[in-house]
This record gives structure tokens, C-alpha cells and sequence, in this order.
């Protein structure tokens, strides 16, 4: 329930269209649903701007159904993201949900139910990878599920910086950029210095040995002399993606 939502239900009961009853009962799951193995937050988009989104792996594939059908029975108008599930839990989902749209290389699920975009300008998503690509898909995911216009450009990595370069407009014209890469983890670094806006740096765990998962390049990034690139765990393109979308709507 975010404050559209409530600002609707509130004019529902004023005109009488919703009864007193009716809206108690639908009162009655807030704050948060519990449903014994998991408590729905109704309340995070009303809070923070953005719904719980439903991290996947771990969880069984009837948890993440119920969860997810728990979210579409409180009648919000936001949309349903989940993360890091595969087709099994895909297949649950979609059974209580026709709309729901899976993508294969990030695991992410969405279900969407609004076409909103609160998003002031462009979210841009850049990998320096072709190997980078499924974490910068749970970012594009995530930052278009939470109502931003988002493009990405791929494969633009420092092994050949002329590519990068053909795409200046497009860098210029993002309000926030996601910079996704592995191995050394450098094109954020070239990435901030090109551009006035954030640069949200995502490392990835990409690589040989000597990169140790990613670890080599979170520390390339939290090193990095660009003053505006700032750093998330490795592989975490879902935290990338929602804190660009909460930058592009301020």
C-alpha cells in the first residue's frame, strides 16, 4: 500500500462506496501480514517509497506463491518483484499470477500492475561485460519495476574504450548511471569521470582466481578517485537498481 493507495481507500469510505466494514477488514492485515513462516510488510511502499520485494532463493517455491499471493490479496496498486528464483518457483507464481513475467538470466520475476513511472529522468544500466550482463538485468528489472525509464548499453568495458565513448549522449543524458563489472572492476572509475551524475558501481563476481568472486573488483571500486561512484555488494544489481530508483525520484 503506498500513499496512492491509501489516498484512494481513504476517498472510498468518504463517498461511501467502501463500507466502514469492508474497510476495517481491509485494515485488518496492516502494518504486516503474518503468515507463520513469513510476515508481509503492507506498509514498506507507504514508508519508504518502494514495496517489500521478495528475495527467492532459500525460500521453497510454495512459500514464495504465498507471499506473493498474500501481496496481490491486499488490493495495492504497486508493483510485485521477486529475485533469485528459477523456474520451478516461476511456475508457482504464475499460477496465481498470469501477469507474471520471468527473466531467465537474472532470476527476476515481475509482476507488474501499475504502469507509473515516478522516475524523473533516465536510469542508465552499463556492464563492461557481456559476462555482466544477468546482474545488470536484476537492476534493470528492479529499477523498471519501481516505476523508472531505464536503457542499457552493454559490453563497453575498458579492454575497449571506444565503445564507451560512441555512447556519451546516452551517458549524458542519464540522471543515474549503474556501472556493472567484474575482473578489475575499472569502468565505474571511467564512467564517473565522464559524467556530473551518481554512479551507483556494481561488482561482479566475474573473473579468474586472482579475483576472488568479485573481491578484487569491490575494491577497485571503493577506491576508486571518482567522486561520484558509490558501491554495492558483489553481484547486487536488485540494490542497485532500487537505490538509482530512489535517487531518480527525489
Amino acid at each position: 500500500m503506498d500513499e496512492r493507495d491509501v489516498r484512494k481507500f481513504l476517498s472510498e469510505v468518504r463517498s461511501g462506496k467502501l463500507s466502514v466494514e469492508a474497510a476495517v477488514e481491509r485494515l485488518r492485515g496492516l502494518p504486516y501480514e503474518d503468515l507463520g513462516f513469513a510476515k508481509i510488510d503492507h506498509h514498506r511502499a507507504l514508508r519508504q517509497g518502494y514495496p517489500e520485494v521478495i528475495f527467492a532463493r532459500g525460500k521453497t517455491a510454495k512459500q514464495v506463491s504465498e507471499i506473493a499471493r498474500g501481496m496481490l490479496r491486499a488490493k495495492a496498486s504497486h508493483n510485485i518483484l521477486i529475485t533469485r528464483a528459477d523456474k520451478k518457483i516461476f511456475a508457482a507464481v504464475k499460477k496465481i499470477a498470469r501477469a507474471a513475467k520471468f527473466h531467465s538470466l537474472s532470476g527476476a520475476i515481475a509482476i507488474q500492475r501499475s504502469r507509473i513511472t515516478s522516475g524523473k529522468g533516465l536510469v542508465l544500466v552499463v556492464t563492461a561485460g557481456t559476462s555482466d550482463i544477468p546482474v545488470a538485468e536484476e537492476a534493470v528489472v528492479t529499477a523498471e519495476t519501481m516505476g523508472n525509464r531505464v536503457e542499457a548499453v552493454y559490453d563497453v568495458g575498458v579492454a575497449g574504450l571506444h565503445r564507451l565513448l560512441e555512447h556519451r549522449k546516452k551517458l549524458a543524458e542519464a540522471r543515474v548511471i549503474v556501472c556493472v563489472a567484474g575482473m578489475e572492476g575499472a569502468l565505474p572509475s571511467v564512467v564517473g569521470g565522464l559524467v556530473g551524475v551518481p554512479v551507483i558501481a556494481v561488482p561482479t563476481s566475474t573473473g579468474y582466481g586472482s579475483s576472488f568472486g568479485g573481491l578484487t573488483a569491490l575494491l577497485g571500486m571503493l577506491n576508486s578517485c571518482a567522486s561520484n561512484v558509490s558501491v554495492v555488494n558483489i553481484d547486487n544489481g536488485f540494490g542497485a537498481g532500487c537505490v538509482a530508483s530512489v535517487i531518480n525520484r527525489l
